[in-house]
């Protein structure tokens, strides 16, 4: 059995609650420390911690109005992991599951909203990403490293080197700093390859657009 259970999509929830978070990806095996402090999210923990445990984490489509419209995209996570801090927080950590394409939001009666979830088209999200056969390691790396030190960023690159294939390239795409369109078209990149490709594609074109850093990272 896989984690949580789930061999197949028609295992997975079709009414999900949904925590729209611009930047905020989630990727299967993937995890994501949230801190949650506002009530209808409260709210919705507590309710997610007496089912399944499954939440959607899906970024706004754009704006910042309290009822934003969302992206066709997000990602089923489940709480693996939970504190209730003593000013009344929780902090959770959310294990990514599969995505899923927003169908229908509802009308919803709780505080947070709820949306009709399809998964048909990620069905590989539950079969694991495989090996990373094909993937360009050393440009990856090259092009993290230059967009690093660009920013200014430490980086463990021993801890990256050794990093497996879907772990470097999932960490690396929820963890850039890039805007919500960026973010989505990470998100929504049909396979490890394509996923390793745009992230590519988009840090070297920030580092072009910057003049790159300053000087290489050792």
């Amino acid at each position: 059995m896989r984690r949580g259970g789930y061999r197949k999509t028609a295992d997975l929830p079709h009414v999900i609650p949904v925590f729209p978070l611009a930047g905020a990806l989630l990727f299967p095996r993937a995890t994501l420390p949230l801190n949650i402090f506002e009530p209808r999210y409260l709210n919705m923990i507590d309710d997610a911690l007496s089912g399944e445990r499954l939440i959607g984490m899906i970024q706004p489509a754009h704006g910042d109005p309290a009822n934003p419209p969302l992206m066709d995209v997000g990602a089923l996570g489940r709480i693996t992991a939970f504190a209730e801090l003593d000013d009344g927080r929780y902090l959770i950590t959310l294990t990514g599951v599969s995505r899923f394409r927003v169908e229908q939001e509802l009308p919803a009666a709780t505080p947070y909203r709820q949306v009709i979830a399809g998964y048909d088209e990620f069905t590989d999200d539950l079969a694991g990403a495989g090996g990373g056969l094909g993937l360009d390691r050393d440009r990856l790396t090259a092009t993290l490293r230059e967009y690093a030190a660009m920013h200014g960023f430490n980086v463990d690159w021993s801890t990256v080197e050794q990093a497996p294939p879907e772990t470097l390239v999932n960490v690396a795409s929820m963890l850039c700093p890039l805007d919500i369109a960026a973010k989505q078209a990470l998100l929504e990149a049909t396979t490890l390859l394509d996923r390793a490709d745009t992230l590519i594609a988009l840090l070297e074109m920030e580092c072009a657009a910057r003049g790159g850093p300053e000087r290489p990272m050792q």
